[in-house]
């Protein structure tokens, strides 16, 4: 069966055919066969050496192969390296996903710069029917041992997995299924390059004869805020030994509200203090430490006590890019400093 639309290509696959491994469909029968939205974005996982000589670009994007018996809708909503998504190309993504139908399942190849953020703005904003699960690859399609065509069957099987839907948005990576709330890049150039506290949430490993996926949690509530458009501007400070807040000025001044990636469990020099204390925009603190909750128990000018007395919010445990693209979100919604500190002490995302 031939799928068509306007920006994407056409796969024929065999519609008699089995699916390979079929413990991870459970009881799904062959015919119809399963549906899959496969979305490319670019990233290394679409990348090879540039003839020019430049180093290593988006060219081709990837071909899923090892699988049988899938009907599957090829889109092209850009071609890009990751560090130049923005969030208007992860809204992009997300109204495209809401409109898919007759889907069984969605996987969207990206680059892993930024894979977590898209992951966790599509946690945010979108509602479907179907898992959508994100991955790409640390070595680009030229490279020996490349990991892409085994991260991209792996998505593929957990996107069409039953036990996948009311999840939100899930990114694998190596075999491992994470959360968009908490999964982070961990490494600049490793294979396994993903992970984050309290670390995956499934795993997915081909045997001899099919995949075995398995779940160690049930899904949880989510919460949704997707405005129609972004409008909100929001910056991200991050604090170091000696800062005392170079650069804050500046940056509240043309932003509609902010993020610190603070030290510890959310705590900065005095100050940063007068600084929170004087602005009506929201400030948010998160921690530049690699897991655990911002928490407000220190009391010395600057320690997470005084700055929540002074009006900022604690971003739970999100890390600051992620804190970032929620406040972005509940700003473009209109929300209030009260309200957007009730979502976030409250942790509604």
């Amino acid at each position: 069966m031939l799928f068509n639309n306007s920006k994407g290509a056409l796969k024929k696959n065999d519609p008699g055919a089995r699916f390979q491994g079929p413990d991870i469909l459970g009881a799904m029968p062959s015919f119809p066969a399963p549906r899959l939205a496969l979305i490319h974005t670019g990233g290394t996982i679409a990348s090879r050496p540039d003839p020019g000589g430049a180093g290593v670009t988006p060219q081709q994007a990837p071909e899923l192969s090892g699988l049988n018996g899938l009907q599957v809708q090829v889109y092209h909503p850009f071609n890009l390296p990751s560090p130049h998504v923005t969030p208007r190309h992860m809204l992009e993504l997300s109204r495209l996903i809401a409109g898919l139908e007759d889907v069984s399942g969605a996987v969207i190849t990206h680059g892993t710069d930024t894979l977590e953020e898209t992951a966790f703005f599509l946690h945010l904003t979108l509602q479907c029917p179907f898992p959508v699960v994100l991955t790409g690859s640390m070595r680009h399609a030229g490279e020996l041992s490349g990991d892409g065509p085994g991260n991209l069957r792996d998505a593929a099987q957990v996107a069409l997995h039953g036990q996948s839907k009311g999840r939100g948005p899930l990114v694998v990576f190596g075999g491992d299924i994470f959360d968009a709330r908490t999964v982070t890049k961990v490494h600049t150039s490793a294979v396994d390059a993903f992970g984050g506290y309290p670390g995956p949430i499934g795993r997915i490993d081909q045997g001899p004869v099919g995949a075995a996926l398995r779940y160690f949690a049930g899904p949880e509530v989510r919460h949704l805020y997707a405005p129609p458009e972004l409008r909100a501007k929001v910056e991200v400070l991050y604090a170091y030994a000696g800062w005392q807040g170079e650069g804050y000025a500046e940056a509240e001044a043309r932003a509609d509200g902010l993020v610190i990636a603070a030290l510890g469990t959310g705590n900065l020099s005095a100050e940063l203090l007068p600084l929170i204390e004087a602005t009506q925009k929201p400030v948010v603190i998160a921690t530049r430490t690699h897991a655990g909750p911002v928490l407000p128990l220190y009391g010395y000018a600057g320690g997470g006590a005084t700055l929540k007395r002074a009006g900022a919010i604690a971003a739970s445990f999100l890390n600051a890019h992620k804190a970032r693209l929620l406040l972005m979100l509940l700003l473009s919604l209109g929300l209030q400093r009260d309200e957007v500190r009730r979502i976030f002490e409250d942790g509604l995302f």
